[in-house]
């Protein structure tokens, strides 16, 4: 096994233990906290078992097991940029509606001053 197996076995490892934590905590939902754990578990399969990433190359017709991953990466990466977006959207806009029903709100109701 080598070095880089090594220290990716030991994040991931890592990683799966904190998925796992703050699911117990509420951090994060039963849902999240289940496919971060997933992805955590494939990963440490896919560390342990590099011969799979060739099958798998195979499978999608790429030449490289590697390219697999960087492929499903940047594809799950610009999911994940876009639900990003919607949600800053999201706020953004209720941000703007909590602020005007403030603004409406003290004009009517002033500040007491002392």
């Amino acid at each position: 096994m080598s070095l880089i197996q090594i220290v990716g076995l030991i994040f991931c490892i890592f990683m799966l233990i904190n998925s796992i934590v703050k699911t117990k905590r509420r951090e994060i939902s039963i849902f999240e906290g289940f496919i971060w754990s997933l992805v955590w578990i494939i990963a440490l399969i896919l560390i342990s078992y590099p011969n799979y990433m060739s099958d798998l190359a195979e499978y999608f017709g790429v030449g490289r097991g590697i390219d697999v991953v960087i492929y499903l990466s940047i594809i799950i990466l610009f999911y994940l940029v876009y639900k990003l977006y919607a949600k800053i959207d999201k706020l953004e806009r209720e941000i703007t509606l909590l602020v005007r029903e403030i603004a409406i709100r003290d004009r009517y109701e002033p500040k007491k001053r002392n």
